[in-house]
């Protein structure tokens, strides 16, 4: 039997029950037979980025992301776009791994879900491209109007439903034969 692929989802609002943490639990019940998924819970623990603290031995909570990304065999990264730009606490958790690398060469789907999000998802495509993410054009989603798409826990949209899943299966076809 293989071991399911262990995938570490961090939604880049830091609200409650947003729409982004919504797909995030839609797409986890679509893959629950192959996948496992972890939700990163610490993005609103971790310190403001500071340099000075960026040393062998960081901020604790620090030290938890990084052992969390470094155990996910792919990551998840769902998020708004907040005044036309990346939300600052996701940009800030971003910031801590530049000089670590775990994202580096590690498999990442990017889902944009907001009511335009254009600006947020192409900065943050720069920012992972830069920390070496494995991210194929396949493997982005941009998904406009968001809240018309996904309502009462569901995606109504089958378009986009179909989208979904082909970013989706663009990373996990990665571990195939490889469990």
């Amino acid at each position: 039997m293989t071991r399911p692929v262990n995938i570490l989802a961090i939604c880049g609002s830091t609200r409650k029950g947003s729409t982004n943490e919504v797909l995030i639990d839609i797409i986890a019940d679509l893959y629950r037979s192959s996948t496992e998924f972890i939700r990163f819970e610490g993005l609103s623990d971790l310190p403001h980025f500071n340099p000075d603290l960026d040393t062998e031995t960081p901020p604790p909570a620090v030290t938890a992301f990084r052992e969390q990304l470094r155990a996910a065999d792919g990551i998840l990264i769902c998020t708004p776009e907040y005044a036309m730009g990346v939300p600052g606490s996701l940009k800030n958790a971003l910031d801590w791994v530049v000089s670590s690398m775990e994202f580096s060469g590690k498999p990442v789907v990017l889902i944009t879900a907001s009511s335009m999000g254009e600006q947020a998802h192409q900065s943050l495509i720069r920012t992972l491209l830069v920390i070496e993410s494995d991210l194929p054009e396949s493997s982005r989603l941009l998904i406009p109007f968001v809240k018309s798409k996904v309502r009462d826990g569901k995606i109504v949209d089958e378009q986009l439903l179909q989208a979904v899943k082909a970013v989706m299966e663009s990373m996990l076809s990665k571990f195939i034969g490889q469990q």
